[in-house]
């Protein structure tokens, strides 16, 4: 092995081993990594800014020194005294690779935008915010009566709109008496109205009628992405939708990664609480910049969010999630306000996350059961969540059931040699032809095929850059069905499949998807370890889902639902191909959307629903996977393609997957169980 420095980029996960010396933006380049620059490297468009992360990173085996990277030079001091970097920036065209380093490319850096998936899903919700606005005339101050401005305006909304004992910060009585009487006494009151923890409160006072409205933000803070939906209060619409990476990605992709990053370094937890809280004020601003509204006119904010995201973005040291029994420092729902937090939004706003429902199962989740009701189905229903980490419920009017299981980073396009997060350019749809068993594809931004007239020239901007997580998963499943990877996981060479485009590589054989190498593009290939590292992330998942069956007693569901980003980019076939999921009626299963940021609108929309999603969490059942003993039995059989063991019958009624295996060993696909049956 090269005695070369390591170089480690996130998002993307691309690594490599370069000559002490190398440009940063060199070693960008060598690696297909999208780092921007329009200058040539003179330090001209800072395009190229990137920031080195320091300390010990177990999930990538390095340890980061202060030195990894060469010192400021002359022209990253001019460009900083003339435009200045962020804390932390350089500019990677002038700082050179030293030793092994980890180095995140933001995503202003990047050439091709990073596509977060998680829109607002068309939802008939109840109107009834915590916040809303009330137009009052307040008797005006006189010798005979000493009262204050502040008590008239309480003694106003109590006899005009029955509002008591409502309080009001410091920050209204610094600019409340001008407005009154610019406003002729007759003045337009924001008022928070209260929960089981706090009393009515002035959010905000305008002169006269206030025509406008007010705002609140639903936010779906995952490993990854962080995604929000700025909504009116007063109609409920949702006014602008964006996403941003969730910035924490550099201390590692996973969540025990993060928690061992925290572990390990000295001030870990508070880095990494700083990271998602400056990533969250970005995404406000933004959010506010595309509606085109003023950031205060923002008042109330509903967060979901896994348990280590939960206790980050509290700055709570997610220490103990790292451990037996994976305790949480508070599973209850919380009521804050957004200066507890840092937030760029009003200052008093007020802010509620929902509960946990367990160490390994967060609010997120417990925002997709708001979402979803399985406790109200008649039938039994699979609701299955995926990200970095899966939140997984089985239930109906009986009970409802709940675990996590981890899958990893590969569904998102990581840890696969050829893999990115979603962005235009990147292959998100995948066909084999059954003859020539060579592929054909569609990327983001283009809907033609590969193989379809025009196609050069529809991506011409973009080109094909790499392959993102429903990429990954069709290619797979499309490689399985036409027999160029076996039930184990292996794939068979050009003779034994039959394959053009399968090639040795090493020990093991790999297969060509796009070669546009000559054109100074990408090599992209799918390798068997590529194969394998989907493989654990849907055994993970299936597991995960076959343990609560069996906790409920069944063998089957009645329907499925996919949530998140994946359930609305992945074919339902292939996943049950892959056998990611339980064999089930093409038909019965469907996509929920992002049901996450749906609940997370859903509470912020209607305050009655927080006390509901509160009810039910109490009433969910918890299923630790870690603990369980038949999780690892069902993660071995689900490690096969589909499954070792389960039989899949509605699969194989609808396609026909090859028997043989490419191991020299021999043997087949492994035996059906007999299971019992769905109790009645």
């Amino acid at each position: 092995m090269s005695d070369d420095p390591l170089v480690i980029f996130t998002p993307s996960g691309k690594r490599g081993r370069f000559p002490v010396g190398t440009p940063v933006l060199t070693a960008a380049r060598k690696l297909g990594v999208d780092l921007d620059s329009v200058c040539g490297g003179r330090g001209i468009c800072s395009k190229c800014q990137i920031t080195p992360s320091y300390g010990e990173f177990s999930k990538h085996g390095v340890t980061v020194e202060a030195d990894a990277l060469s010192e400021w030079n002359k022209v990253e001091a001019r460009y900083d005294d003339k435009r200045g970097l962020k804390q932390g920036r350089r500019l990677g065209c002038q700082a050179t690779v030293l030793k092994d380093v980890i180095i995140d490319v933001p995503a202003e850096s990047q050439v091709h935008k990073q596509v977060v998936r998680k829109r607002a899903e068309v939802r008939d919700i109840t109107l009834n915010p915590s916040t809303r606005l009330y137009y009052v005339d307040v008797q005006e101050p006189d010798m005979h009566d000493p009262s204050g401005d502040l008590e008239r305006l309480h003694t106003a909304l109590s006899q005009q709109w029955k509002l008591d004992d409502v309080q009001a910060d410091l920050h209204i009585l610094q600019i409340m008496q001008p407005i009154l009487r610019k406003g002729n006494w007759k003045v337009t009151v924001a008022i928070h109205l209260g929960d089981s923890e706090n009393k009515p409160r002035i959010m905000h006072i305008w002169p006269g009628f206030y025509d406008g409205t007010i705002y609140g933000v639903a936010v779906d803070l995952g490993s990854t992405t962080i995604a929000a939906h700025l909504c009116d209060l007063q109609t409920g619409d949702v006014i602008a939708s964006s996403g941003v990476m969730n910035p924490q990605i550099r201390f590692g992709e996973d969540l025990m990664s993060r928690v061992s990053y925290s572990m390990m370094n000295d001030q870990g937890a508070e880095e990494m609480t700083l990271a998602v809280r400056e990533g969250m004020c970005g995404l406000f601003t933004q959010l506010a910049a595309e509606a085109g509204i003023d950031k205060q006119l923002i008042v109330d904010a509903v967060f979901v969010c896994n348990p280590v995201m939960h206790h980050l973005f509290l700055g709570i040291d997610p220490f103990e999630l790292g451990q037996a029994p994976f305790a949480l420092a508070t599973s209850n729902a919380m009521r804050l306000r957004a200066d507890d937090l840092d937030l760029n939004i009003h200052q008093s706003a007020r802010v509620y996350i929902l509960p946990c429902i367990a160490g390994h199962v967060g609010a997120d989740a417990a925002a997709v059961a708001l979402s979803e009701s399985p406790q109200t189905s008649d039938d039994l229903v699979l609701i299955v969540d995926v990200g970095t980490n899966a939140e997984i419920l089985l239930g109906n009017r009986e009970k409802v059931l709940a675990c996590s299981s981890p899958t990893g980073p590969a569904f998102e396009g990581a840890q696969i040699s050829s893999g990115q997060r979603a962005a235009p350019g990147a292959i998100e749809r995948v066909e084999i032809d059954p003859v020539t068993k060579l592929p054909r594809f569609k990327v983001i931004g283009s809907d033609l095929w590969s193989t379809e007239e025009g196609f050069d020239a529809a991506i011409a901007q973009t080109g094909v850059t790499g392959i993102c997580g429903s990429g990954i998963i069709e290619m797979v499943a499309e490689m399985r069905m036409h027999g160029i990877v076996d039930a184990p996981g292996l794939i068979g060479t050009a003779e034994q499949t039959g394959s053009t485009a399968v090639f040795a590589d090493g020990r093991t054989n790999s297969y060509m998807v796009y070669d546009g190498t000559e054109n100074g593009g990408p090599l992209i290939t799918v390798t068997n370890r590529d194969i394998r590292e989907i493989q654990m992330a849907k055994a993970a998942l299936y597991s995960g889902a076959r343990l609560l069956m069996d906790k409920f007693g069944v063998d089957k569901v009645d329907r499925v639902v996919l949530a998140g980003a994946f359930g609305a980019h992945i074919s339902t076939k292939h996943a049950m191909v892959l056998g990611m999921i339980p064999d089930a009626p093409l038909d019965k299963v469907t996509s929920a959307g992002n049901a996450a940021g749906t609940g997370a609108r859903i509470a912020l929309l209607n305050s009655d629903a927080r006390a509901e999603i509160e009810e039910i969490v109490r009433n969910i059942h918890k299923i630790e996977t870690a603990i369980e003993p038949r999780f690892q039995e069902h993660f071995v059989n689900a490690s096969a393609i589909p499954n070792a063991v389960e039989p899949f019958p509605i699969l194989n009624s609808i396609v026909t997957l090859p028997t043989q295996t490419f191991n020299t060993g021999g043997g087949g696909e492994g035996g059906g169980g007999g299971r019992r049956r769905r109790r009645g």
